[in-house]
């Protein structure tokens, strides 16, 4: 008989083992990945400390080969809040260590983000990351660290403590790893326009291994409202979320530990809630056996007087941030914005903001363009499989007076404290039949004002080529006239000319 052994593995060690599921899958891929983990890092941080963003991304060659070599050394580096000293070594060297756990709208969702990056910079080069940071105190630290990845700990190498006199705030990471910018670079500098879309508040500066400059300048300093943390709601919760709130509460009855933990719950809803599941309002919630917990959360789902989620936990662009932003990168002729109200699925507020943009320096390629966004993150992967991507190729285009090979971009982007990524590497959102719907209608919506936008303008050029047919003919006619009539002088057309022009122009206001 043969004996299986068993083993324990860390988090950084089941990532190192599996870092394809990350979206670290081969060398463009994984240079693609970093860059976008880092900067995405950099926004959280300057929005949390409500600072304009000002990014700058640095990739040079950090091997002794050169661009041969396949090794490059990324440097990201903003002005956001900064980390305190002691959290500093595991936010880069701790898989699964972060800030995004909390209950409301981030970009990050699993606390991967640039440990991931450190760490596949570690396991291709083996070098260490170094890390420099501020709060913006008196003090500025700098760390080298390596990940321990069977304990997924940080091994601090170095540790320096600076005299800060200018106050500077934010964070630079810098770490070498393998990869292959030329074969990412369409979708790196794709990555760059459409966050510079996404957050037109954001100063964004990107120099490649050859020097070459890319900057986004920010068209305005005003920022989304910032999310607010929120409370888990009972539609959302399942038995073990309940079962855990039942462990740590301080609360000795099920009115107020109802009341206390629960998003939108009042005294008035919970006395009714408890009364439809039967459970006594002045129970211990710590005394609740497994079996009740289990009653508990079905009922829960049953019940249909709790109140919808408020979208207070949501940071949506809103409509001026988000014309601004495509009016900066795409430059069109028309635009068409639209914010859905917000709605829920699961229990998980969210909030779909969509856009339509037409003519201008939009390519026309025989199909749309389609940018699609979660949390202000630009989704650049398979498209494909997407639920934005299978709404717009179920819509019958014709009746909004729109043909594929029309210069037409569509923009979707979707607010929630839990987007519903299909996997870890969000590249692409699950075809949730509540999102599914608002992307239809916000879609519609958008396209209705484009509808007419094209009507407008089929009329104008109708008009304009009357008038042409007018101003061609008419001298012809007076003069013919006048010869017929036997008269030396040809009536002034002048007048007749403006009458119709201007009956043109009332026409197309109408």
């Amino acid at each position: 008989m043969v004996s299986q052994a068993f083993e324990e593995i860390s988090p950084a060690d089941f990532f190192y083992r599996n870092r394809d599921i990350a979206g670290f899958t081969n060398p463009s891929r994984a240079i693609f990945a970093a860059m976008r983990e880092l900067v995405e890092n950099s926004l959280d941080a300057a929005e949390l400390g409500g600072f304009p963003p000002d990014i700058y991304v640095r990739l040079t060659y950090g091997g002794e080969g050169g661009p041969e070599s396949k090794v490059y050394k990324l440097r990201v580096q903003d002005n956001g809040s900064g980390i305190t000293s002691r959290h500093i070594p595991s936010a880069f060297g701790q898989v699964l260590f972060g800030s995004k756990y909390k209950l409301k709208q981030a970009r990050g969702t699993f606390g991967l983000g640039g440990t991931m990056a450190v760490l596949y910079g570690q396991i291709t080069t083996h070098k260490p990351a170094y890390v420099v940071s501020s709060t913006g105190s008196t003090k500025v630290y700098t760390y080298r660290i390596m990940i321990d990845i069977q304990r997924n700990r940080p091994i601090i190498l170095e540790r320096r403590v600076l005299i800060n006199k200018d106050r500077w705030h934010g964070t630079i990471v810098e770490f070498s790893l393998e990869g292959d910018y030329f074969r990412a670079m369409p979708k790196i500098l794709e990555y760059l326009k459409q966050t510079a879309l996404v957050n037109p508040y954001a100063n964004i500066t990107f120099v490649d291994p050859k020097g070459r400059l890319y900057r986004f300048t920010r068209v305005t300093t005003k920022m989304p409202v910032p999310p607010k943390e929120t409370l888990p709601h009972p539609y959302g919760v399942d038995v073990e979320t309940v079962n855990r709130l039942t462990q740590f509460t301080q609360h000795r009855n099920m009115l107020d530990f109802l009341k206390a933990h629960f998003h939108r719950v009042s005294e008035r809803v919970a006395h009714s809630f408890l009364e439809f599941a039967g459970i006594a309002k002045t129970k211990n919630p710590k005394k609740l056996d497994p079996n009740e917990v289990v009653t508990l959360v079905r009922m829960m789902k049953r019940y249909e007087g709790f109140r919808s989620p408020s979208a207070s936990c949501l940071s949506p662009l809103g409509q001026d941030l988000l014309l601004a932003g495509i009016l900066k990168e795409l430059k069109p002729e028309f635009v068409s914005v639209c914010q859905r109200k917000p709605s829920t699925y699961a229990g998980h507020p969210f909030i779909i903001e969509a856009a339509i943009a037409y003519g201008g320096e939009i390519p026309k390629r025989g199909d749309f363009l389609l940018y699609r966004f979660a949390n202000r993150i630009p989704l650049l992967y398979d498209e494909a499989s997407d639920v934005s991507y299978n709404v717009v190729k179920s819509m019958n285009w014709r009746r909004y007076r729109v043909s594929q090979d029309m210069p037409i971009a569509i923009l979707v982007h979707v607010c929630s404290t839990k987007i519903p990524y299909k996997t870890v590497g969000k590249e692409f959102i699950a075809d949730r039949p509540e999102v599914k719907k608002e992307v239809l209608n916000g879609i519609r919506e958008a396209s209705r004002k484009l509808q007419r936008f094209l009507s407008k303008r089929a009329h104008v050029e109708r008009e304009k080529r009357r008038l042409s047919v007018f101003s061609q003919y008419l001298p012809k006619i007076a003069r013919f006239s006048t010869e017929l009539a036997g008269k030396e002088k040809e009536p002034d057309i002048r007048q007749l000319l403006e009458s119709v022009n201007k009956l043109g122009r009332t026409e197309t206001r109408r």
